[in-house]
């Protein structure tokens, strides 16, 4: 059911996108203090992630290839760090509670492992990547760090995430679009030119076409 007072463009990315990021986020932060979370990959999963982290009173690290969007960040209340600057990674080292790592496409997460804190971090993989990770045995065995995947939630889970987005006013960047741009913004997600922002489609518009 959604919130009374939710714009459905907002309801719609958030059964999408927020669920799927609320769902680690609530097994791991929720309800616990003084909890640092990285999110790896700052599109549309990542900053629901970065949002939803923080309305749970969390501190964020984003995980980025470059300072780029260093400001982006900071107007969200989190700190970016360059995986390309070894000096900020290694700065990051064993301070995370939990990893939110968004990115589809295969990518080194054993040096994302060394930032989690021992016993207790953990490595959460939302992307479905096809080619296999390596995974630093050692590393895992001395700190005993773990690496899980998650999915979506079920229909209980998703209305604690509505209720929870409603009342905390998390809501995702999105832009209403006609059913005949869908294409076009099909291209633009493909070339990465989209930004975090969700498209929704008005539905009434479909007769345009």
């Amino acid at each position: 059911k959604v919130p009374e007072g939710m714009p459905l463009e907002v309801a719609g990315p958030l059964c999408c996108a927020g669920i799927t990021t609320y769902a680690p986020l609530a097994r791991h932060v929720m309800g616990k203090k003084d909890q640092h979370v990285g999110v790896v990959g700052f599109g549309g999963l990542g900053m629901m992630a970065v949002k939803i982290a923080k309305a749970m009173g969390a501190k964020v690290s984003i995980f980025s290839r470059s300072d780029a969007k260093k400001d982006q960040a900071a107007s969200l209340g989190a700190e970016l760090v360059a995986t390309s600057d070894p000096a900020a990674m290694a700065a990051m080292a064993r301070t995370l509670d939990v990893i939110v790592d968004t990115v589809s496409d295969f990518h080194d997460i054993a040096s994302l492992i060394t930032t989690l804190k021992p016993v207790t971090g953990t490595l959460v993989l939302l992307g479905g990547v096809s080619k296999p990770y390596e995974l630093p045995a050692f590393g895992l065995l001395f700190s005993g760090t773990r690496v899980e995947g998650s999915m979506i939630g079920g229909c209980d889970l998703t209305q604690e995430m509505l209720d929870f987005c409603h009342a905390n006013k998390v809501a995702p960047d999105f832009e209403i679009i006609a059913a005949k741009d869908a294409e076009a913004a099909l291209h633009k997600l493909h070339e990465g030119v989209a930004g975090a922002k969700r498209f929704v489609i008005k539905i009434d518009t479909l007769k345009e076409m």
